[in-house]
This record gives structure tokens, sequence and C-alpha cells, in this order.
């Protein structure tokens, strides 16, 4: 075989039909260009990326999160375009093709319902950003912090360290708090009671003092100490400050309650617990009265 036989039969190969879309027969050669064109939007997004990242720095200083969703959401716009030229390059109609899988596209869309809801969610939290990585939020009860965001799934990783992989429909069907939405400061609140027997004032300057004096409680506003409820075997206490480290919560909570407890006892005031007073009718205390005789 001739050099020159070599080079006809591998462009025969390269132009042999192997399947046809939308009428448009697809070649060998013309996969080869759709999965070079794909590449080089990928190589394409990841250059633009990289030199978005380092022009907008320092106008998200405080919001890396918010930079992060908007370069996902850049990439995945480059990616798509990028396959919709690949398509057209190897002569392939999208509009045609849109047209002759609507059918099969609805059949998979109710086989793949969820899917295609976490999908959709997604592609919302990247374009509203009320979502972004670094945020802490509390989910069904469950207080996170956003480490990844896909385009399905998001990561999170709970105070046990755990990690966790949530579909994003969770984020957008259901009541999220978002502790940082709009700035990092959180109000932090701790709940103690006093016995009846107290001296309520002296109650509320130890526990305003102690609120006071904490080091990593921001300067403003000041701390509140607020009488929340006559209880059944206490009268109720809530101390009220302000921080900027919303995923310190619990530990910050931890400090707060070890010092109002040694505040406490240093000026002699006693946090109440459940107490019970019985109360016997005149018969029965005397018929248990009679029965302790007997058996003495």
């Amino acid at each position: 075989m001739t050099i020159r036989d070599f080079f006809s039969q591998l462009a025969d190969l390269f132009s042999k039909p192997l399947f046809t879309i939308s009428g448009t027969e697809v070649t060998f050669f013309s996969i080869i260009v759709f999965i070079l064109t794909v590449l080089f939007s990928i190589v394409i997004s990841l250059v633009l990326q990289r030199g978005l990242k380092r022009a907008l720095t320092h106008k998200f200083v405080k919001k890396e999160g918010a930079l992060a969703a908007l370069l996902r959401l850049f990439h995945y716009t480059i990616i798509i375009i990028g396959f919709a030229i690949g398509l057209q390059t190897i002569g392939i109609n999208i509009s045609a093709l849109f047209a002759a899988g609507a059918v099969f596209a609805i059949a998979i869309g109710f086989a793949m319902q969820n899917i295609v809801q976490n999908f959709v969610a997604g592609v919302i939290l990247l374009l509203e950003r009320s979502i972004k990585p670094g945020d802490i939020l509390e989910v069904e009860g469950t207080v996170v912090k956003v480490i990844t965001m896909g385009i399905r799934t998001t990561v999170v990783r709970s105070w046990k360290e755990e990690e966790l992989i949530m579909p994003n429909s969770i984020f957008s069907q259901s009541t999220v708090k978002n502790y940082t939405l709009r700035d990092n400061e959180f109000r932090l609140g701790v709940v103690v009671g006093v016995s009846y027997g107290s001296d309520m004032k002296k109650v509320i300057e130890v526990l305003e003092k102690t609120a006071a004096d904490l080091p990593w409680r921001l300067p403003e506003p000041e701390p509140r100490v607020l009488l929340q409820e006559f209880g059944n075997s206490s009268v109720d206490f809530g101390v009220y400050i302000n921080i900027d480290e919303p995923w310190s919560q619990r530990i910050y909570k931890a400090d707060l309650r070890k010092k109002i407890w040694f505040a406490f006892k240093k000026a002699n005031i006693t946090i109440a617990f459940p107490q019970l007073d019985v109360h016997l009718d005149p018969p029965v205390s005397e018929a248990i009265t009679n029965n302790l005789r007997k058996i003495k």
C-alpha cells in the first residue's frame, strides 16, 4: 500500500457517515471537530475565569461567595455556547434538533423530574445569588456552611464537621435562613432563669455587666437584657449581643453561659430549676402518718 492509498483510505474513514441526526450525516471527522470545539470552550472558560477573578477580587473583598457563584454561572454559559457552536460546526441544525427531540425530552423530563428540578433550582440560585459559597444557613433546623455550589447539588458542612450533599431543590422550595445574606452581623441570645426570691435589679446589673465585658462581641449595638417570661419555677431573662461570626455562634453561646454561671455564683444569685410542691389532704396525711407509726 502506497502512502497515497493510505491517506485515501484514511480520508474515506473520516468522511464515512456513522449515523444521521435530523437529516444531517455525522461522520468521524465531525465528531472530532465537535469534541475539539467543546474542549476549546472549556479552556477559554478557565482562562477567562482566571482573568475575571484577578480583575474582580478587589471588588469582592468580603463577598468571595458571590464572586465564586458569578464565575460558576459564567463557566456554564461558555460551555453551553461552545456546545451549540460545536453542533453548528458539524452541520446539525439546533432548532431542528430541538424540534425533533421535543417529545423525547418531555418523556425524559417526567422520568427525571427530580434531576431537572434540582438543575433548574441550581440555575436560579446562581442567577439570584441569594445563596453563595461561604454563607451560613439554617436549613430544616440544621445550621450549615456552604462549601461549593453545583448545578444540581450543593455541598455544605455541619457543626459536626460533616460534609452533606444537598439537592438544590431544598433551597428553592423550603424556608432557608441565611445568616450572611447581606452582612455577617448576627444577633445571639441566651436565656437564663433565676428564682422568684432573687433581687431582680441585681440580676439585671450582673447580666448587663457580664455581656458588656465579652471581648468577642460587636461594640454596637449595646447588649440587651430582657425579662422574657414568668415561668412556673423561674423568672426568665434573655441576654442578647451582636457578633460578626455566625458560624461560631454555638461556641460564643457556650462561653456566655459559662460567664453568666460564674458571675451568678460570685453574686450569690441562684439559677432556678424545676420544683414541685405536693400538698396532701388531711385524711391522706393522717393515713400516711399512722402507717409510719406502725412501721416504727
